[in-house]
């Protein structure tokens, strides 16, 4: 994959955490009564970390009969102190390996991790809590957010961290169908976004286009939060046209144009005018010219939803279509040589009709370059194109025999008359009849029109 432009830059991580948590009964004495939590937002894009589950009843509350072990999990997690409570559930998990509240002190203790701003023990703790709870949600969302996020800001071990990622993406997206937790259920979307984004990162690493375009997409339409994510729009972007040069999709092509475009819109400030350039660049490979460019980089900055891509972004005019729009805006009698040759070579057969009917038989005066001669036939180039290639476009033939000393020399400009009579649309060759000679040039040899580029997406 490309590699991204900037590092992404999160913001510090903002966890909810309870304040009381849930204690596990000692022997047979009531459970403790439920946590009370205070939450706050996460950063942009950042999960939030919610605090441990609430204390189940005392029917169903773990049991642990060591007074020391009971002491030492309550101790721990009601410390108030981030530092104190870090080394309380440390010492804890060391001392009581297989405690039944072994679960709950590494959930806890990787929350405070993450409020404390420690990335990498979080990862390890959440990484002993997968092990141990595969289905822990709260886990495996933090992990395949991180290891995804890390990767892309410039993490040495990046490789290693979105093969994680992937997994950790992938085990989330199986386990949440089975999540009955109200919390878990309430943030739902958003998980399911980050374990989107953790897997189509991984496969757009791994050149696995499709898979790429698979999670991201939803990755980045979960919300309007995740669309304003350059680290997940400009991927999407790269994943639908990978190489620029290759063709690809309509579809395919229209949709890479529409998110580097919108990445282009929420990159960072020094990487706009690099992103825009590349969008452009896709605009015009695809649509064969710039305009209507603007209409598309306007809304797509404006952060309004697309509609419909087709209509918004379409392809480039066919040759067939250019030919089309001069029958239309110009009669063929107008028209010059160059222009007749386009519509006879590249119209649909209605299209050359129109045009061949009204000037078959009709004398016509003009302007060409000699490329051979005999003394009853003239093979002349008429456009300004075909005189640069010294490639005869018309054959001019007379009824007598041209003098010697008036027939011009190869190369020679001359101007004539004849009567268009038939013509062979590929390679071009008009058959002109009643050749005659004039004096002066009625026109300038006109250039064919230039047919704009066929789609790259074919």
């Amino acid at each position: 994959m490309k590699k991204i432009l900037v590092a992404v830059v999160l913001g510090s991580a903002v966890v909810a955490v309870a304040q009381n948590p849930a204690q596990p009964a000692q022997g047979q004495q009531p459970a403790a009564a439920p946590a009370q939590q205070q939450s706050a937002p996460a950063a942009q894009g950042q999960p939030a970390a919610q605090g441990q589950q609430p204390a189940t009843s005392q029917s169903q509350a773990p049991v642990i009969k060591d007074p020391a072990e009971y002491n030492a999990y309550v101790a721990a997690v009601q410390a108030t102190d981030p530092n104190a409570k870090i080394s309380g559930l440390e010492a804890f998990l060391n001392q009581y390996p297989n405690s039944v509240m072994k679960n709950q002190a590494l959930e806890i203790l990787m929350q405070t991790y993450q409020q404390a701003g420690n990335t990498k023990k979080m990862m390890e703790t959440g990484t002993k809590l997968v092990a141990a709870d595969p289905c822990n949600l709260r886990a495996l969302t933090l992990l395949a957010y991180f290891s995804r996020v890390s990767a892309q800001g410039g993490d040495p071990n990046a490789k290693q961290l979105l093969v994680d990622g992937k997994k950790y993406g992938q085990q989330g997206l199986d386990c949440l169908p089975k999540a009955t937790d109200p919390e878990i259920v309430k943030m739902k979307d958003q998980m399911t976004g980050i374990f989107h984004a953790a897997i189509g990162i991984a496969c757009l690493q791994d050149k696995d286009n499709a898979c790429a375009v698979e999670h991201l997409k939803p990755a980045v339409d979960a919300s309007p939060d995740t669309q304003k994510d350059f680290s997940l729009v400009y991927p999407l972007a790269l994943a639908y046209w990978p190489d620029p040069k290759t063709p690809t999709t309509p579809e395919n092509a229209r949709n890479a144009i529409w998110y580097a475009a919108r990445a282009s819109a929420v990159a960072p400030p020094q990487a706009q005018a690099q992103i825009e350039k590349y969008a452009r660049s896709l605009f015009v490979r695809f649509h064969g010219g710039d305009d209507g460019w603007p209409d598309v980089l306007a809304k797509a900055k404006s952060g309004a939803a697309p509609g419909d891509l087709a209509t918004l972004i379409p392809p480039a005019p066919t040759p067939a279509d250019q030919a089309h729009k001069m029958v239309q805006e110009t009669p063929p009698d107008k028209m010059d040589f160059a222009t007749w040759e386009f519509v006879l070579t590249n119209g649909s057969q209605q299209d050359q009709d129109t045009v061949w009917n009204a000037i078959k038989g009709k004398a016509v005066q003009m302007n060409g370059t000699i490329i051979s001669t005999t003394p009853t036939e003239f093979m002349i180039a008429g456009s300004s194109d075909d005189i640069e290639a010294k490639k005869a476009d018309i054959t001019l033939r007379f009824e007598d025999k041209v003098p010697a000393r008036l027939i011009p020399k190869d190369g020679a400009s001359f101007d004539f008359q004849g009567e268009p009579a038939s013509y062979t649309p590929n390679p071009f060759m008009m058959v002109m009849e009643k050749g005659t000679l004039l004096k002066a040039a009625p026109t300038t040899p006109a250039k064919k029109p230039a047919a704009r580029r066929k789609p790259a997406a074919q």
